[in-house]
């Protein structure tokens, strides 16, 4: 059945609340939204077309240029594939190093969420406070890789430097520090009444929802889905991960996920750095022929690399599914759709921590 329709309201392609550029076009009936299509295309790379032809040693370093935010999870996941296609085996101690700056990557990309909602209900201040310490996670990423952003840590057959017992020492300490900030900014949250009135019951989708767009990562779990590719990775396994879920399904609870995993996060680098074996952190291997198909958990969720190669490790053909394009369907179809305010749709929108670049490599 048709919908009346009061007018169509455009969001973007530049808008003061977005870190990447896209459109959200709205249909609305008086404040209500009726409607929501998320019109993409204003940054397309074509990285994928760049990457085919090329040896490994280059495309390693064009993945973490999909997207800058979570550059590691790309670097984590083209090189497992490869290794998967070759053969190549990992040591014990480079699997958890993979592991320790994976999930140092995750904290400072959910940090960075978190400040994009805040800032989106105009909570600037807990949003500065969380960009604080996401600062100090970048500078323990480039303690232990050399890098801030695009990290190349991650090598066939291990990991590029070996961290030595006073390396790991600042690591827990700055640890501490991170943790019990977050403690702090999650509790004011957690109990803000501004950000309740903002956030609660804003934005909900069901978990019936959520399985019918095939919804992943944060977005997924806070409808109730423990859906999570750790669950299935060994070197996880071995450190007993469990996915966090909520049930609530609104702005709020995909927040305090995010908040929940950085904390779980934490602990997880702690059981690393308390248990780490010795060992070589290379293992050695050549990367030659195949073709094969590869996924992990990047902080938005699910991430698909599917990658042909030839003898000399050279790509011939790869495709990349990354997680934001189902979240952003999601909020287009579920989430945006039935806010009562024209000033909640960019909330549902950033609560889904959508990522333009990685949509559109």
């Amino acid at each position: 059945m048709k919908k009346t329709v009061d007018v169509s309201i455009p969001l973007g392609p530049v808008h003061p609340i977005f870190k990447e550029p896209c459109r959200i076009k709205c249909e609305t009936f008086g404040e209500q939204i009726l409607a929501a299509e998320v019109e993409l295309g204003y940054m397309k790379k074509g990285i994928e077309r760049i990457m085919v032809g090329r040896p490994w040693q280059e495309v390693m370093f064009l993945a973490e240029r999909v997207c800058g935010i979570c550059s590691v999870i790309h670097n984590f996941v083209f090189i497992e594939t490869m290794e998967k296609i070759s053969g190549v085996a990992v040591p014990d101690r480079a699997a958890y190093l993979r592991v320790l700056a994976n999930e140092l990557d995750r904290i400072q990309s959910h940090l960075i969420a978190n400040f994009s909602y805040c800032y989106t209900i105009e909570h600037e201040t807990i949003g500065m406070y969380l960009l604080n310490i996401r600062e100090t996670v970048m500078d323990m990423l480039e303690f232990l890789t050399g890098a801030r952003v695009t990290c190349a840590y991650i090598i066939p057959g291990g990991v590029r430097f070996d961290p030595d017992s006073e390396d790991l020492a600042r690591i827990m300490h700055a640890l501490d520090d991170v943790e019990h900030e977050t403690r702090l900014y999650m509790s004011m949250f957690e109990s803000g009444p501004l950000i309740g009135l903002r956030s609660k019951g804003i934005g909900i989708m069901t978990r019936e929802e959520a399985e019918l767009i095939h919804a992943v990562g944060p977005t997924a779990r806070a409808c109730g889905i423990a859906v999570d590719c750790r669950s299935e990775h060994p070197t996880y396994l071995r450190l007993n991960f469990i996915p966090l879920v909520r049930t609530e399904g609104d702005n709020y609870a995909r927040v305090m996920l995010r908040f929940q995993e950085i904390l779980q996060s934490i602990e997880m680098i702690r059981t690393i750095i308390r248990t780490l074996p010795e060992g070589l952190i290379r293992g050695g291997g050549t990367i030659g022929r195949g073709r094969t198909t590869h996924k992990g958990e990047a902080p938005r969720g699910e991430l698909t690399y599917r990658i042909k190669s030839d003898t000399h490790g050279r790509v011939q053909e790869i495709s990349i599914q990354t997680p934001s394009i189902m979240n952003i369907e999601a909020c287009a179809r579920y989430m945006i759709p039935g806010v009562t305010s024209v000033a909640d749709v960019t909330a549902a929108y950033i609560s889904s921590d959508p990522c333009v670049a990685c949509t559109e490599r």
